[in-house]
């Protein structure tokens, strides 16, 4: 077999492949001589069809199912014979296939780059540091008894907060325009739901009131119709209901799984939720800080983008599936979901992998077990029963691949803040979790 590589760009390759001929005739033969042997002809007995035969009824195709097979063959053992990495599959450009002279083919492929482990020593890292209270946790109650509440009917006038039940009637210009009128719809006050000015207009007002109120679309508004549009909306209100919240008492603590132990033990647990969640925090927080590290120093390495796209594809479908993945298949996502949507995104995940595995190997790391034991237990705790969900992630081998695969990742952030400049920031509760989510 000859073969010739070419660098065409960056990581683009390009090999021409020649093979004998006498390795394609030989398989036809053999596949032909094989297949003589149970096919049926008429005017033959089974399994005395001649060759001459076999080749003029079926060597066209025999010899077209050999090609392929042939050509996927003799790539993989150039790119062994040339020590290549293909990223992606090849593009097959057939150069001759006429029969009885030598197979000759292009493939043009992207490689994997040669990854170099840049130096990072003293980048900065912002950490926040932060303390559950108790006014962390009550504010947590609070918001537990308002989703736990009922709405009651209240004699005095509406304020932010409150459910409203109006009529209302809008016009443009002295007409009715569509979407613009409704009767017995529940609003609530503050939920930024209208055009903007209805809600605050309804503040103040009891029940049996009325009130036109003269407002304006946004210029973005989505109808085009409405943008910028002058209006005013007749509105009377039916009803004010507020938001009374559930007492704190057992039936609100079994609500949230907590069966005994009253109020301390409701605390406790609620305390314990909102560490844990701090803990998680702050950990993305500074993990996003070094993968941004990471891209910087490695910001001219080149990435295939075979990997890229497929990188595109899985978001793609990840986004598609969040939001119901229903009637995917009479859908062009394509269209609806754009490559530009995930772009840069996705040539971030894959600069990151690539860079990551390679300091992995640099440091021949393995996932430490006592830390994938504590990431399984962290995990199980939060469930009413943690052993079986431990026993769960043991027994599956894919679900315990991946609790692997972030134990590993975190041993490397580990390794990396080992030489990072790390300042610490005071913060409040809220200030810690309110991150920005990591883009990969």
């Amino acid at each position: 077999m000859q073969v010739s590589i070419e660098t065409t760009s960056g990581l683009e390759r390009r090999l021409t492949v020649g093979v004998p001929a006498e390795r394609v005739d030989v398989e036809v033969d053999n596949r032909l001589k094989k297949a003589s042997g149970t096919v049926r002809l008429p005017g033959f007995r089974p399994g005395k069809v001649p060759m001459k035969v076999m080749r003029q009824r079926f060597g066209d195709n025999v010899r077209q199912e050999v090609l392929g097979e042939v050509m996927s063959q003799s790539f993989q053992e150039a790119v062994v014979q040339e020590n290549l990495r293909p990223a992606g599959q090849p593009s097959i450009e057939p150069r001759n296939l006429e029969a009885g002279k030598d197979l000759e083919y292009i493939a043009t492929f992207e490689v994997f780059p040669d990854v170099e482990v840049l130096e990072m020593d003293g980048f900065s890292v912002e950490k926040p540091v932060a303390q559950v209270t108790d006014a962390d946790v009550d504010n947590i109650i609070e918001v537990f008894r308002k989703q736990q509440g009922g709405w009651e009917e209240v004699d005095r006038a509406a304020q932010e907060g409150d459910t409203v039940n109006i009529d209302y009637s809008g016009t443009r210009d002295g007409e009715a325009f569509e979407g613009g009128s409704a009767e017995g719809s529940d609003l609530e006050l503050g939920s930024g739901r209208m055009v903007p000015g209805f809600e605050d207009g309804i503040v103040g007002l009891k029940a049996g009131d009325e009130k036109t109120l003269a407002l304006s679309f946004p210029e973005d508004y989505h109808s085009e119709e409405l943008q910028g549009a002058a209006v005013e909306f007749q509105i009377k209100v039916n009803k004010v209901t507020e938001l009374v919240p559930a007492q704190l008492n057992e039936e609100l603590f079994e609500q949230y799984g907590v069966e005994a132990g009253g109020e301390e033990q409701f605390r406790k647990e609620i305390a314990e939720n909102m560490s844990r969640e701090l803990k998680n925090a702050v950990e993305t927080k500074v993990k996003q800080q070094v993968m941004d590290a990471i891209v910087a120093a490695h910001d001219s390495l080149e990435v295939p983008r075979a990997l890229v796209q497929q990188e595109i594809g899985a978001m793609r479908n990840q986004m598609f599936q969040q939001f119901g993945g229903a009637g995917g298949q009479d859908l062009d996502l394509n269209s609806l979901l754009p490559d530009d949507m995930f772009s840069d995104n996705a040539e971030r995940r894959v600069k990151l992998g690539l860079i990551m595995a390679e300091i992995i190997a640099k440091n021949e790391l393995t996932a430490d077990a006592d830390q994938v034991k504590a990431a399984i237990e962290e995990m199980a705790s939060t469930y009413q029963d943690p052993q079986e969900v431990i026993e769960y992630y043991y027994g599956n081998q894919q679900q315990l691949a991946a609790v692997e695969s972030k134990v590993l990742e975190d041993q490397v952030v580990e390794k990396l803040l080992e030489s990072a400049k790390i300042t610490e920031n005071a913060c409040s509760y809220q200030e810690a979790i309110s991150q920005e989510q990591p883009e990969g």
